[in-house]
């Protein structure tokens, strides 16, 4: 309909079809927001359970502060019924067990998970964005915040919450 109506009526809109929007802040749950999640897992000893592909699923994952940037210069610049594919692209994409590697690197602790043979019902193998359509439209704006330090960065919040726990507990 954003884009239909946008088209017909001449109405600066978009739709934006996201892949794995993520940052620090984000408190992902099992079923979303894979590596905020996987994160809170690995910082709290507990069990991530992979579901089907071997783990080897593969998803891209866009900073919220590259997506902000994208709306920004969407607001600057509208276009009229616009589709975007918006996320971090190939260079930004990552499976489970990749994910898991570069979060044991920040955290300095070894990942729990089981492995569940049942893939998720609806779950994609494979999944990444192409860019080429934004950057085409938008050649000022461009994923800045890497996969590595996206990691980084939600490692660290999630350690930073939970020394606010302990010292409220104290």
């Amino acid at each position: 309909m954003v884009q239909e109506y946008g088209r017909y009526f001449g109405m600066p809109t978009c739709c934006l079809r996201g892949g794995c929007l993520t940052g620090p802040n984000h408190s992902g749950v099992e079923l979303h927001g894979f590596l905020s999640y996987l994160v809170k897992c690995n910082l709290e000893g507990r069990e991530y359970k992979i579901f089907g592909y071997k783990g080897k699923q593969v998803r891209d994952n866009i900073h919220s502060l590259d997506v902000a940037r994208f709306v920004a210069a969407f607001v600057a610049s509208p276009h009229c019924g616009e589709v975007y594919n918006l996320g971090g692209g190939k260079p930004n994409s990552c499976s489970i067990l990749e994910a898991f590697k570069i979060t044991e690197h920040f955290s300095g602790t070894k990942q729990i998970y089981t492995y569940v043979d049942q893939n998720r019902i609806g779950d994609h193998i494979c999944y990444y964005s192409d860019p080429r359509k934004m950057k085409e439209h938008f050649p000022n704006w461009s994923v800045t915040v890497t996969l590595n330090e996206t990691i980084r960065q939600i490692v660290e919040a999630w350690q930073a919450r939970e020394s606010l726990k302990i010292g409220l507990r104290m």
